[in-house]
């Protein structure tokens, strides 16, 4: 590769080390530069120093089953933006649901075939592409107090910008251009690149309403319509 096309930089924290090189191996040879690591200091500490493309995490490391969740709490605030997947054997409700609301982009399980490791880290890169495009014209669409910047992934509220992830700028978008229709949770989930079941995608609106509410208290903007999905609601209407 060339300077000017350089390999997308991987973090990757897992403590099994021959799971480590497995899941190297695997992205290496799809054209990432990987760089593994067993614990969440080194993890960290590295990340600070370089902010790499994607962070891909496991929960437990070492004797602490909790540290991927600290880790993903202390990236999210090196990096609004940095992409964020889970990589763990847990698959129970609770952790999946507490791994969004951290700010994970993803959460995938160890079940997953290094194939889908691949596609699901290529899906999150498309979402940023657009970071690597500055010179691009810009698209800003406007709806009521919200804008959205098509092409920086950016979206702000009453002229102050929402530290959105860039999945949960796609859901935002996908329920804002269409103000008042409802959008189903597989049509969220096909806007963000998502395979996802209906929990993780409410668990992505809730953190997203809060990061608006922390913003505006009166904010009402993404309404649930139950057995049906969500919408925005223009806010003249609430």
């Amino acid at each position: 590769m060339t300077e000017q096309n350089p390999l997308r930089r991987i973090v990757l924290v897992e403590d099994e080390p021959a799971l480590r090189d497995n899941y190297t191996l695997a992205l290496s040879r799809a054209g990432f530069d990987v760089h593994g690591y067993g614990d969440a200091t080194s993890a960290l500490n590295a990340v600070k120093q370089r902010l790499p493309d994607v962070a891909i995490i496991d929960i437990g490391l070492g004797r602490d089953s909790e540290a991927g969740f600290d880790l993903c709490r202390a990236l999210r605030e090196v990096s609004a933006r940095l992409p964020i997947l889970f990589l763990t054997a847990r698959d129970s409700e609770l952790d999946v649901i507490s791994g969004l609301r951290l700010g994970a982009d993803d959460y995938l399980t160890k079940d997953i075939s290094l194939v889908q490791l691949v596609a699901r880290v290529n899906t999150v890169l498309r979402r940023v592409e657009a970071f690597s495009q500055p010179d691009a014209a810009e698209t800003i669409k406007t709806i009521g107090h919200l804008e959205l910047n098509q092409q920086r992934l950016v979206a702000k509220w009453r002229d102050v910008t929402v530290d959105l992830t860039v999945t949960e700028y796609a859901l935002v978008e996908c329920l804002a251009r269409h103000p008042g229709q409802v959008r189903s949770r597989q049509q969220l989930m096909d806007a963000a690149n998502l395979v996802l079941d209906d929990q993780t995608i409410t668990a992505h609106i809730k953190r997203i309403r809060a990061k608006f509410i922390a913003l505006d208290d009166s904010f009402g903007g993404i309404q649930t319509v139950y057995g049906l999905g969500y919408r925005w609601m223009d806010e003249l209407l609430y």
